[in-house]
């Protein structure tokens, strides 16, 4: 297995194809194979900043928390009503990623967050887009809830709050109800540590950011 090494890629040139909603660009470059020789490639990448996720979870219930809300890209792409049910989450916006997953907890869930704990980081559509997922877990007691959450509506999030047991949402994943790749992965991360795992700082994932 060879290992990337510095000074592999060397910018041409780079255009700015809009800046909408987030940045879109196309920039060409030449990348240094593996056996030294270099490569002319053109590739467009999709700017969105990075984000955060959150597993909420209840050790003595047993329980998850997730939302269920309306995702146009995953309707123009086959998912019928384009509802998705997801862990929260949010892009960072220049906050912290934990000071970014209580903002994003409480307004979408009503959750106050009083422990999150980071347990990995992706990208999670590297050959596209640049955003990388800090993901999170963290403990909820039903007096934790302190509004009914729901999202901001003036950005148009209209998001249902949903308990789940993690047998029960384990089986969503196999059944299809479940689609989304930020929360299956901290759904089977949840499955393969166990719940009393989570709730233990230090016995696994990474340090806090």
């Amino acid at each position: 297995m060879t290992t990337a090494t510095p000074n592999r890629v060397r910018i041409i040139e780079e255009r700015l194809l809009s800046a909408d909603w987030y940045i879109l660009k196309k920039t060409t470059f030449e990348y240094r194979c593996r056996d030294g020789r270099w490569q002319k490639q053109s590739r467009e990448t999709y700017d969105r900043g990075n984000g955060a996720v959150l597993l909420l979870f209840n050790v003595e219930r047993a329980t998850v928390v997730l939302t269920r809300q309306f995702r146009f890209p995953a309707y123009v792409n086959g998912c019928a009503d384009g509802l998705l049910i997801e862990a929260c989450a949010g892009l960072l916006d220049g906050d912290d990623p934990q000071t970014c997953i209580r903002r994003e907890a409480q307004e979408e869930t009503g959750f106050v967050v009083r422990s999150p704990r980071k347990v990995l980081e992706a990208y999670m559509s590297p050959g596209s887009v640049t955003e990388k997922l800090h993901f999170f877990v963290a403990e909820y007691g039903l007096h934790d809830q302190v509004s009914a959450g729901g999202g901001d509506v003036n950005e148009g999030e209209d998001i249902e709050v949903i308990e789940l047991t993690l047998t029960e949402a384990l089986r969503m994943i196999a059944t299809g109800a479940i689609q989304d790749g930020k929360t299956i992965m901290l759904l089977q991360h949840a499955a393969l540590v166990g719940l009393e795992t989570l709730r233990l700082p230090g016995r696994e994932g990474l340090p806090q950011n």
